[in-house]
């Protein structure tokens, strides 16, 4: 089950690695997948903004994009994430900057296992998804 949580900016490094791999493959698990190889990357807003222009032919700032590369039931794949967007979602929704690190992260990891949140109907979904794992995350 190898999740590699990596960080590109100096003022930022993942805390609580192991209790977040074992989340993540517990969310992974629950919705019947299985680990194969996934990499969070904490990148800036002006990184994710280039990806995002790249690859995806948006011009906006986001706070994570996820790129799937999975084989079956097998998660494979890149979860980017703008630690910038992290810490100024926290602030505007008055929550804790690793709870919304959190959120982030298996948002991206739904993405993965095939959730999307195209229509006000998959955002519900994703959203009551995202609250029900982190109601587990216990770090």
């Amino acid at each position: 089950m190898p999740v590699f949580l990596h960080s590109e900016l100096r003022s930022f490094q993942f805390k609580n690695k192991r209790e977040i791999k074992k989340w993540i493959s517990y969310v992974a698990s629950n919705e019947g997948k299985v680990i194969g190889n996934i990499n969070f990357i904490g990148i800036s807003d002006s990184e994710l903004l280039k990806i995002n222009t790249k690859y995806l032919k948006r011009s906006t700032l986001t706070d994570v994009i996820a790129f799937n590369d999975n084989n079956e039931n097998r998660i494979n794949g890149d979860v980017f994430i703008s630690i910038d967007r992290v810490r100024e979602n926290a602030h505007l929704f008055s929550v804790p900057f690793h709870v919304e690190l959190l959120r982030v992260m298996v948002h991206g990891t739904l993405h993965l296992i095939g959730y999307n949140d195209k229509s006000n109907i998959d955002k519900f979904k994703m959203t009551s998804k995202e609250d029900q794992y982190l109601k587990v995350a216990n770090f």
